[in-house]
């Protein structure tokens, strides 16, 4: 796991280096997860952009969240691109109340006795309503020519979520895929601690104790398990929605060795 030390993130790292099923692995420096890019310094900056190559910001964020917060300071990089692709709505004016929509419409029932955990529907909520967000993120990260760089909030559920299914279109075995969405857990009291500091966060975090917001390998399973059982896969999900098999070739390409 390549976590990159930073002064102003806690929970970021480049997903290269990830075995694949044909024995391979992912390429570095092509895709990067992190959580709020608020607090960058000057180093920071200075490393992924200059030193990595990062030239696309995927930020997954509602629209509140990005005003509440203000201009993070890569914008002042005017060759490095911000595109926004929000997976929960953006009517609320509560991060908190967009949350508990998306979670209350995610339909967990699937038919099968065993129904996701409340982690899962979540999950699958992000699926069924925001697959033009997904879509967007899959896109912006194939077309960038440099490093592309996907966050949200804490860098767990929505950047989980989007980093899940690349490393899917990159052929990375789902073991993998499944321990570098659970390797926040590492991180999850210092993420904790960074939000509790910020007043867009600090009610949704203290809802919750830290065991819940601790991600764990098993609910990524669950939940590319349902996406296989409801929608055929990731390739078939993301071709019914607009994501061509041209873009996935190309998708996988580049985030391989």
């Amino acid at each position: 796991m390549r976590w990159l030390e930073l002064d102003g993130a806690v929970n970021i790292r480049d997903v290269g280096g990830i075995p694949t099923t044909d024995g391979s692995t992912t390429a570095r420096n092509r895709l990067l997860r992190a959580d709020n890019l608020q607090d960058l310094s000057s180093a920071d900056l200075g490393l992924l952009v200059d030193t990595i190559g990062l030239d696309t910001v995927v930020d997954l964020r509602t629209a509140h969240e990005i005003d509440a917060e203000g201009p993070g300071p890569l914008r002042v990089y005017s060759r490095v691109h911000h595109v926004h692709h929000s997976l929960l709505p953006d009517g609320g004016d509560d991060v908190l109340l967009a949350r508990n929509r998306a979670e209350s419409g995610a339909d967990p029932g699937s038919g099968n006795p065993a129904e996701p955990d409340r982690v899962v529907a979540h999950y699958l909520g992000y699926v069924s309503h925001r697959p033009d967000s997904i879509v967007g993120a899959l896109r912006a990260i194939t077309d960038t020519p440099g490093a592309a760089l996907v966050h949200c909030a804490a860098g767990k559920d929505r950047t989980g979520v989007v980093t899940a299914f690349a490393l899917e279109i990159a052929g990375v075995d789902r073991d993998a895929i499944a321990a570098d969405y659970a390797a926040t857990a590492h991180r999850i009291e210092a993420i904790i601690s960074r939000l509790r500091g910020s007043e867009t966060y600090r009610e949704d975090i203290d809802r919750k104790t830290v065991d819940e917001h601790r991600p764990r390998a098993e609910s990524m399973e669950r939940f590319l398990t349902e996406i296989d059982a409801r929608h055929g896969g990731v390739h078939r999900y993301l071709h019914g929605h607009g994501f061509t098999p041209a873009e996935a070739d190309r998708l996988h390409a580049k985030l391989r060795d």
